[in-house]
């Protein structure tokens, strides 16, 4: 089992950077694929971004490809989100996922994810 904390989040301009990080308390972190979404008021949970165990594999949506940044540290337990030239409607609570298994590949569907962190908000002005 893993537990999941996400930090990071802040209220920023557009075009402006940022940097969440989601750090695990859990054993095996490095048997876990771990994945981004985030959640707008209203809106379902949307998928961002998504690291293979070993990190050789992301997958990005297409809305944040060329923006964010998905990295992993087995190390220190630890996913990172880069985000740079955000935009309004990054505003989102964003959560960082576990899903078991070195075998199995990147996967946008959050159900897949059996993990999750409280989340982080990110706000974005224009």
């Amino acid at each position: 089992q893993v537990q999941l904390a996400e930090s990071g989040g802040g209220l920023v301009q557009a075009g402006d950077s940022l940097r969440l990080s989601c750090a695990s308390s859990g054993r095996d972190f490095s048997s876990y694929t771990m994945g981004w979404f985030r959640q707008a008021p209203g809106k379902e949970r949307e998928f961002v971004a998504g690291i293979s165990w070993s990190g050789g594999n992301t997958l990005y949506a297409d809305s944040v490809k060329g923006r964010f940044t998905i990295s992993r540290d087995n190390a220190k337990k630890t996913v990172s989100l880069q985000m740079n030239g955000l935009k309004p409607e990054d505003t989102a609570l964003y959560y960082c996922g576990a899903r078991y298994g070195t075998l199995v590949v990147v996967t946008s569907r959050w159900e897949e994810y059996g993990y999750w962190g409280q989340g982080t908000q990110v706000t974005v002005s224009s």
